[in-house]
């Protein structure tokens, strides 16, 4: 992937806060490597019938964009970790309205030490939502780890930088965020194999 100038990409991110909307369509081509590898990754995690493809996904991504106008972001990563926010809000709303579909039967959701690391392609991505809505409601600062790492990909340096704390922070919460969801997951989903793994 091409290299930009830090300076553009701030100038750009800047330009779109103070509302001017070309920013936007000039900055999308800058991180569309990034963007393709988040939703390929997030689509392989799908069903096989999954009606979305990786080009359609960041198209949805970008117009969830344009509808809610600027958000705080200073640099590439900020951008690309709400931006794959974004992704998983737009999976989860694909994946509701599937729910009469089979769900969850012997998936599993693995979260590893590795950032973006799915074990296999059955994630029930509507019991992990349902789980880190809860996760944030106790504790918002596990829960955000857990997008920048599991659905961003960052790294824990990369997570650390973006909330501004220890990697060793980081570190402990990622471990006991996974711990958290994958008591909360087994419970919830009762019968069914849907889990986080303490890799």
């Amino acid at each position: 992937m091409p290299e930009f100038p830090s300076q553009t990409l701030h100038k750009l991110l800047a330009n779109w806060q103070a509302g001017d909307q070309k920013a936007l369509e000039a900055l999308l081509p800058l991180v569309y490597n990034e963007l393709h590898g988040l939703a390929h990754h997030y689509l392989r995690g799908e069903r096989p019938d999954h009606t979305l493809q990786t080009t359609a996904l960041i198209n949805e991504a970008y117009l969830r964009l344009v509808e809610q106008g600027p958000f705080r972001s200073q640099n590439r990563a900020q951008f690309v970790a709400l931006a794959a926010t974004l992704m998983r809000q737009i999976l989860v709303d694909y994946a509701r309205g599937h729910r009469s579909a089979k769900r969850g039967n012997d998936c599993t959701v693995t979260l590893h030490d590795e950032p973006a690391v799915v074990k296999n392609e059955g994630m029930d991505v509507l019991a992990l939502d349902d789980a880190l809505k809860q996760l944030a409601e106790r504790d918002a600062q596990q829960s955000r780890i857990v997008e920048l790492r599991f659905f961003a990909g960052l790294t824990v340096e990369e997570t650390a930088a973006l909330l501004d704390i220890s990697p060793a922070t980081v570190k402990r919460d990622w471990s006991m965020a996974r711990a958290w969801l994958s008591r909360r997951i087994k419970r919830g989903e009762g019968g069914n194999q849907a889990g986080v793994g303490k890799d």
